[in-house]
């Protein structure tokens, strides 16, 4: 089996960016951080923001209104969306899945939010997908970077949490990004529908 390609965190800049420039209607960005995916959000859509974090939460008010959002950033988790049921067309999250305590019940909550037929966008680092080392380097590492990297578990697999959840792959990308002095970090960028 082939390994997945190897980039440097430009390339990886450039798919994140054009992964992201995908989302259309109505977007909800599920841990939204500072708005960093602002810029490669097309500007018609219309942003809904979820952050817990109030620190983040505040500058993300800031950098919303500046990039013409009028939506206030939401104070909520993944697992508990106060939204209506299918009244966004698009979810993108970045780095996100990692640090979300109960996957499962997050990715029901984004397919009740998401219309039929709606569109999730994601770029997350995940538990590499073979080999032996660098998974046991991981499962090792979680631990002190749940603790100490904002609840960051280096050992998950989203891919079979959103199959398993029911979204059907449009788009499935993995990647090994260069992080020098330490092996490569495995990524995933994916696409996927909910039914229609």
């Amino acid at each position: 089996m082939a390994k997945d390609p190897l980039i440097d965190d430009d390339e990886l800049d450039d798919l994140e960016r054009e992964l992201i420039g995908r989302a259309r209607g109505r977007v909800l960005e599920i841990g939204a951080g500072r708005g960093e995916n602002f810029g490669a959000l097309p500007p018609e859509i219309r942003w809904h923001g979820l952050e817990p974090d109030p620190v983040r939460r505040a500058e993300l008010a800031r950098r919303a209104r500046e990039w013409g959002h009028a939506e206030a950033p939401m104070d909520a988790v993944a697992e508990g969306i106060p939204l209506a049921d299918a009244s966004v067309d698009t979810v993108i999250g970045t780095y996100v899945l990692c640090t979300v305590p109960d996957v499962p019940t997050a990715l029901s909550e984004l397919r009740r939010v998401l219309v039929p037929g709606g569109r999730m966008l994601l770029v997350e680092h995940v538990r590499a997908p073979r080999g032996w080392a660098l998974p046991l380097l991981q499962r090792i590492a979680t631990p002190f970077t749940v603790r100490w990297c904002g609840g960051c578990h280096q050992d998950r697999d989203p891919l079979s949490a959103l199959r398993a959840a029911g979204f059907a792959d449009v788009e499935v990308r993995r990647a090994r990004v260069r992080d020098r002095p330490l092996p490569p970090t495995p990524t995933l960028l994916y696409e996927g529908r909910t039914p229609s």
